[in-house]
């Protein structure tokens, strides 16, 4: 599994640029994907970048990243680099470790 969605950013050109490492199709690595696009379609449409590496398929990638365990997602863009390990299933945990404040809190 590897896949690539680049997205137009928005106006005020903010955007994200998220790796997540994953391992094959664990139920694990599913999760992590599915909250990820469902985290990215609500907070950051339009405005991220998301590259998806099966470690299985690509295992040198893991160094560069430091990768310890899996899965995870690396947020590169914005600085600083910041590393969630896990399903993703904490909301508020994988929005305060992205840098995004929910739209109900302006």
């Amino acid at each position: 599994m590897e896949t690539r969605e680049d997205l137009a950013p928005p106006a005020d050109n903010k955007k994200w640029e998220l790796r997540l490492y994953v391992a094959g199709q664990t139920a694990k690595s599913a999760a992590a994907l599915a909250n990820l696009r469902r985290y990215c379609a609500e907070y950051m449409e339009g405005s991220y970048s998301l590259e998806v590496i099966d470690l299985l398929l690509h295992p040198q990638l893991a160094e560069g990243d430091q990768i310890l365990a899996i899965p995870t997602l690396v947020r590169k863009v914005p600085a600083p680099l910041r590393r969630i390990i896990g399903d993703l299933s904490n909301e508020e945990r994988v929005l305060v470790g992205l840098d995004i404040r929910p739209r109900d809190s302006h």
